[in-house]
């Protein structure tokens, strides 16, 4: 085990940190959550379980590059309805603004190329 396997431990952790809750609470009110970030109540299940499912895979190590992938999509989706929908800027107002979802991105993307670490269930694994 290498150093860097810790830190590939540590940004799957948090990631899914950050997602997990996000997905529970889309599947709790999908209608109210939908309304608020203005999709269908069905695309915002959809969200709600890609973000669950991506998660579950960074914390596990499995299909790790994959679950990055896909939550990038899922972040890349709200950087879009921030700047093109909402017209709210880099940091917002409140400090609202996108760039948070842009760090996730960052992170996502690390997890894809690098790979998830030894620290998973199935290292070598896409």
């Amino acid at each position: 085990m290498q150093p860097y396997d810790i830190a590939a431990l540590a940004l799957r952790l948090m990631v899914a940190a950050e997602f997990m809750p996000s997905g529970v609470a889309a599947l709790r009110d999908p209608a109210g959550r939908a309304k608020l970030n203005g999709v269908s109540t069905p695309f915002m299940v959809f969200i709600g379980v890609a973000e669950i499912a991506g998660s579950l895979g960074l914390i596990a190590g499995v299909l790790a590059r994959l679950a990055a992938l896909g939550l990038i999509a899922i972040m890349a989706g709200a950087i879009y309805k921030k700047i093109f929908v909402w017209h709210i800027g880099f940091w917002g107002t409140n400090n609202l603004g996108w760039h948070y979802e842009l760090m996730l991105v960052t992170i996502n993307f690390a997890i894809a190329v690098a790979g998830p670490g030894q620290l998973s269930l199935l290292p070598a694994v896409f």
